[in-house]
């Protein structure tokens, strides 16, 4: 079981509630998750930035627009357009019969225990996604059993993780695999429907409903001395549970828009394991497909930093460099000590965890343009190239 973290300086009964990486289901005595929990709302954090952040986890304002349709389903994945076309006008019943097929239950066993959790195949010769959480676990020497929707099994091999991102490409020895096709999350809309496939529990194949409740929702997993992975989440009220880790959103054009890997609960703190009340999180698929493409690629995923450390005892709005990092981003594009960072590109910065949201939105190589405070009162804008962060 999972104990959530307490936000911090908030009365018992004024409890936020708390957001956890959603652990796997064990059939046995639980083991806990590498992640412990993400929170939202008044609990410090850590994290890197090409230097050490902390702050407080805040939300960041939702500027997406314009939602994907039925019409702009892509051909490219498996069977999925076919069995659209056969559709029998309940959207949920022919979206879950098009998707469920590429979707598999992971069984995973390493050295810190065993679990089960979600995925999706998303090519034909046996990639498959989920989350670093998921599959992280089993490593160079523990195993990962594969299920399919039609009750076959297979041995999945860990092509490679990203614990910054919390994903994970597991690759099955299988050929003419269904797939589902990737969308896009830069043109989700508040509001749209979608759908949540997965093995909640270990219940393989289950489907829940339900609308994006938010975006750009920063959200972060990670026990103080370890990996923290950080979100620029797609909020929604679609049920997912412990075991629906990795597994698909799906939009109503068929396509996943994000990779299930987070809820709220509240109640936890009474010892009480996580559950849905409602708030999930899911890691936008934009993000996700540049981050597998690099896995499958290089085994890892590199991940964008300014080259700065933030100052952990500011409170005001914004995040406050403490120090500049010799020879990073932020030294040559001017950054200086002191310099309050209060939006990137058009999104506005209220703390520290939105500031790494933010920046692990984009790409090692992307330029952005930064806002600082400077001196309490000069506001001076800061074209940066990011870099990529050190390979540990």
């Amino acid at each position: 079981m999972i104990t959530p973290i307490t936000p911090a300086g908030l009365p018992e009964a004024d409890q936020a509630p708390v957001a956890q990486p959603l652990p796997q289901y064990f059939a046995s005595a639980p083991k806990k998750s590498r992640f412990g929990a993400a929170v939202i709302g008044g609990a410090a954090v850590t994290a890197l930035l090409g230097g050490v952040v902390g702050g407080v986890v805040g939300y960041a304002a939702a500027s997406n627009s314009s939602s994907a349709t039925v019409a702009t389903a892509s051909s490219d994945g498996g069977a999925v357009g076919a069995n659209l076309a056969t559709a029998t006008g309940n959207a949920v019943v022919d979206l879950a019969a098009a998707v469920q097929p590429a979707v598999v239950q992971l069984d995973v066993t390493g050295s810190t225990g065993s679990g089960t959790g979600s995925g999706f195949v998303i090519s034909p010769d046996g990639y498959i996604v989920t989350n670093n959480h998921v599959a992280g676990p089993a490593g160079k020497d523990g195993s990962i059993s594969v299920t399919f929707a039609d009750g076959k099994t297979a041995t999945g091999t860990l092509v490679g993780a990203s614990p910054d991102y919390d994903l994970a490409v597991v690759k099955v020895d299988r050929s003419g695999l269904q797939t589902v096709p990737m969308g896009v999350s830069n043109s989700l809309k508040v509001g749209q429907s979608v759908i949540a496939i997965g093995s909640p529990l270990g219940l393989q194949g289950t489907v829940t409903s339900g609308i994006v409740s938010a975006l750009d929702r920063p959200v972060t997993a990670g026990e103080g001395g370890g990996d923290t992975s950080f979100i620029n989440a797609i909020q929604t009220d679609a049920a997912i549970n412990p075991g629906n880790s990795g597994g698909p959103l799906i939009n109503s054009a068929g396509e996943v828009i994000g990779v299930n890997s987070a809820i709220a609960s509240m109640g936890a703190a009474a010892g009480q394991q996580a559950g849905s009340i409602g708030l999930g999180f899911a890691i936008p698929i934009d993000t996700v497909k540049r981050v597998t493409s690099e896995l499958i690629k290089n085994g890892s995923a590199s991940t964008p930093v300014i080259g700065v450390q933030l100052d952990t005892g500011f409170t005001g709005e914004g995040a406050k460099v403490g120090e500049v990092t010799s020879g990073g981003a932020a030294e040559a594009a001017g950054m200086q000590s002191g310099d309050v960072i209060t939006q990137i590109e058009a999104k506005k910065i209220v703390d520290s965890t939105a500031l790494v949201v933010a920046i692990r939105s984009h790409a090692p190589g992307d330029t952005i343009t930064l806002t600082v405070v400077r001196n309490g009162d000069q506001v001076v804008k800061l074209p940066l190239t990011l870099k990529s962060a050190p390979k540990s």
